[in-house]
Order: C-alpha cells, then structure tokens, then sequence
C-alpha cells in the first residue's frame, strides 16, 4: 500500500474560544442544567397541583374527569362537558365507575349525571356507543325496554354508592365530565385566557 502522498487537505477550523483566548469552561453550563432540571421537577410539581387540587380533576392512565359543581339538566350538562372538550363521564368498568364513585362521595355529593342515557329501547352513552358489559344498576334500576320508562326519567345518574339509577332528564344536578389530555390543556388555556 505504499504509493504518492496525497494533496495536503484545508486547514481544519480552530476550536472555540473564550474571548480571552481559552477553552470552553463547560462546569458552569453542567450548573445551569442542574437548575433547569430543579426548576422543570418543580414546574411538573406545579401542574399536577394545578389538576388535581385547583380544577379538581381525577386522573387516570388514559382520561381525566373533572367533577362540575354547577347544577344543570341533561343536556345542558353534555354540552358544557363538550364545551370543555370532553362528554359527560361514561364509566365503562367497575374500576372507572368506582373511581367516580370515590370522586363524588369525597366532594360530598350524593348523586351526578353520567354519560349514558335510555333511547330507541337501549342505552346509549354519551359517545353513541351501545351500553355492553358493565353496568351498575340500582336494584330495579334498569328500564325494561317493553315498558315505556315514566315520565322523561330516560337519563342516568351515579350515585355516591357506586350504583346508577333512572333520572329525569329535567333535573338540574352537578355532573362529571371526562376528557383528554390535550382536552384539559385546551380548556385551561381557554377558561383562564377568556
């Protein structure tokens, strides 16, 4: 492998340096990262306090639900939760129903509307998706679909118990409101922005 030395290459670019001619002192940026990392765990300290105690909401892997104390009836509780970039809580499993559950009985209530309403003989939730699997009826909770339900009682409510029940849709009642992650960011920003 001997053979001809190759043409000389361009001079390579000098390092960077300190106006005063030294190298760079790196120890000083490895502290403003050292406080960066401190103030971002504190910031993340910040907005879990912020979800959790002043909006009230209860989070899981996947959703958040924020319990709204202002009374309303049915439909206008769905639209304000829609409002917010969410629906009226639809509790799928016993555990979601029992977080709920939990959630209500801590804040004192007794009863709120959830996202699942009787129409056309079946139950529907909030999202149109057909009632399957889980449920917590009340005893003699569940309408018959033969038997038209009485009066206008075709909305359902979550007790503090763990239990649902039949509720007239005109009744004005705190409610829960289940929402995505980008959801509760889009809300904040707006209710606190307006």
């Amino acid at each position: 492998l001997d053979g001809p030395s190759g043409l000389k290459g361009k001079p390579g670019e000098m390092p960077l340096l300190h106006p005063s001619g030294t190298t760079c002192d790196c120890g000083r940026y490895r502290k403003v990262v050292g406080q960066l990392d401190v103030s971002v765990s504190k910031l993340r300290n910040a907005v879990k306090f912020l979800k959790n105690v002043i909006l009230g909401l209860k989070e899981t892997e996947e959703r958040y639900y924020l319990l709204v104390k202002e009374p309303r009836r049915f439909r206008d509780a769905s639209m304000n939760c829609k409002l917010r970039g969410g629906t009226l809580a639809m509790p799928r499993t016993s555990n979601s129903n029992s977080l709920l559950a939990d959630y209500i009985s801590h804040a004192g209530l007794t009863r709120v509307y959830i996202g699942l309403q009787e129409g056309a003989g079946r139950y529907v939730y909030a999202d149109s998706r057909p009632l399957q699997g889980f449920a917590a009826w009340s005893k003699g909770g569940e309408l018959i679909p033969s038997v038209p339900p009485p009066t206008n009682s075709s909305c359902v409510e979550l007790l503090s118990t763990g239990t649902w029940a039949h509720v007239e849709c005109e009744v004005t009642m705190f409610y829960i409101c289940e929402l995505f992650f980008l959801a509760v960011l889009a809300t904040y920003t707006y209710w606190h922005l307006v």
